[in-house]
């Protein structure tokens, strides 16, 4: 049977109808599941595509412009003979799904295009989500079946010299733009890969736009503004979504431009503005078991290459430990995520983490590493109405008996309640209390103004 004749019946056995008069849609619409009608022929036309493209889509000298201006004019030639009758909108469908297939990440592509979606989430095959102004939606898109999600990680992955298989079934990397990619593969994957992606705008988010948001106040940005002008320690602790990531890189951007930043993380995600900045990632073992590097490695690595700060994405092991002696030692100014519930939480995790690394110290001493070392937790949570808010900022005071003292700076007033749609009308105020390292930004000439600590009422009292 000739490939006109397959697509002919493809068609036929498939009932293929489309709309007459718009193009199709690559919007967030909820998904009510149903086949896609344009299985098999989409499956024909990429087939024959690849047979006529061959080595072609694999030539290093072709630039990503060329490679996608020859295999849209293949594209279309391919449609072209196959002599099926297509509408204009189907035609636009087809063309445009094999290509996102060919050049991108096949049904998702879309989604990674759209400026909206901050996350995209595949459960397997037939079911996608996303999530779009803090909300979660389900998606008319699907993969073809299980193998075509599983071709869709491995060329996210290999592009950054990363695997998934069996032996690994679990990987993290990253897409050219930055998002972040968490992928997971069967046998620990029951259902089906499963795929997410937590995307990341290609122009960062500045200090005026989470004012903007609403995350923090112009009085708070300035306040942060000094303490790392002023070179503090600061620890950003949030859970997993809270919007932790964001709020470093716009606390990062206030660091000098004339300062060396180490920047360590996961997955690369970062996007400082500054000049010299040396972009660390760690790596996972080989299909041996070897070449791990792991946050640890690097951030003792780091103190060898003359940092001014150090900023790491996220402390999640033992490499708490070095990160303190970092703080310790000379190295004034760093700056540190970790998943926590809270400010006093996210103290016990650095706690906790510490003795991860298999030393034989008293509590005491731990605490009294965590004490001298941070100065200033920055807590965010994410709200019912999908908003990320900076709802506390604590200053680490010191210790008193076995505790470590902390003192709340600015906090959110969630006694304001809600408006009629949900959306939290509360905001972070002051306590009122003055922090106690006025004498240490005094130090490296930072100056606070007294107007930023009046107090201002809460509503609960």
């Amino acid at each position: 049977m000739s490939l006109a004749d397959r697509l002919a019946q493809a068609r036929r056995d498939k009932s293929i109808t489309g709309p007459e008069d718009e193009a199709p849609s690559t919007g967030s619409r909820v998904f009510e599941p149903t086949e896609d009608p344009y299985r098999d022929l989409k499956l024909s036309v990429h087939q024959s595509l690849i047979d006529s493209l061959g080595p072609k889509l694999y030539d290093a000298n072709m630039t990503q412009v060329e490679l996608e201006q020859r295999v849209r004019s293949t594209l279309q030639e391919v449609l072209g003979e196959t002599n099926t009758p297509l509408t204009v909108p189907e035609r636009a469908r087809v063309a445009q799904e094999i290509a996102d297939d060919i050049l991108g990440y096949g049904p998702i592509e879309p989604f990674l295009r759209d400026p909206d979606v901050t996350e995209i989430m595949v459960n397997g095959p037939s079911s996608i989500y996303i999530e779009s102004s803090g909300r979660l939606h389900r998606v008319d898109a699907s993969f073809t079946n299980e193998a075509h999600v599983r071709r869709t990680i491995d060329k996210i992955v290999t592009r950054i010299g990363r695997r998934v298989d069996e032996a690994s079934p679990m990987v993290d990397a990253r897409l050219p733009d930055g998002s972040r990619v968490n992928a997971v593969i069967p046998p620990l994957a029951v259902d089906g890969s499963l795929l997410t992606i937590r995307k990341f705008s290609a122009d960062p988010y500045r200090v005026s736009d989470l004012v903007a948001f609403g995350t923090l106040t112009p009085a708070v940005a300035e306040f942060l503004s000094a303490c790392v002008r002023g070179r503090l320690n600061i620890l950003i602790s949030g859970g997993t979504g809270a919007g932790k990531t964001t709020t470093l890189n716009v606390v990062s951007s206030f660091i000098p431009d004339n300062e060396r930043i180490v920047t360590i993380e996961d997955a690369a995600e970062l996007q400082l503005s500054q000049h010299h900045v040396l972009r660390l990632e760690s790596r996972p073992s080989n299909i041996e078991g070897r070449g791990e590097v792991t946050i640890r490695d690097l951030v003792r690595n780091s103190l060898r290459m003359r940092p001014d700060r150090i900023v790491v994405g996220e402390v999640r092991d033992a490499a708490a430990l070095d990160m303190l002696q970092a703080m310790n030692t000379g190295h004034d100014g760093s700056i540190c995520t970790v998943h926590a519930n809270s400010p006093r939480d996210a103290l016990a995790r650095i706690e906790t983490m510490v003795l991860m690394a298999g030393v034989d110290l008293p509590m005491r001493a731990i605490r009294e590493q965590v004490t001298s070392a941070m100065d200033l937790v920055i807590h965010q949570t994410r709200f019912k109405d999908g908003s990320r808010r900076i709802t506390h900022i604590s200053e680490v005071v010191g210790m008193e008996g076995e505790i470590i003292t902390t003192e709340e700076l600015f906090r959110f007033d969630f006694d304001m309640g809600y408006d009629d749609e949900g959306h939290s009308i509360g905001k972070l105020k002051s306590t009122g209390l003055r922090p106690h390292f006025e004498d240490k930004l005094s130090a490296e000439g930072v100056t606070l103004d007294n107007n930023l600590f009046a107090f201002e009422n809460f509503a609960g009292g």
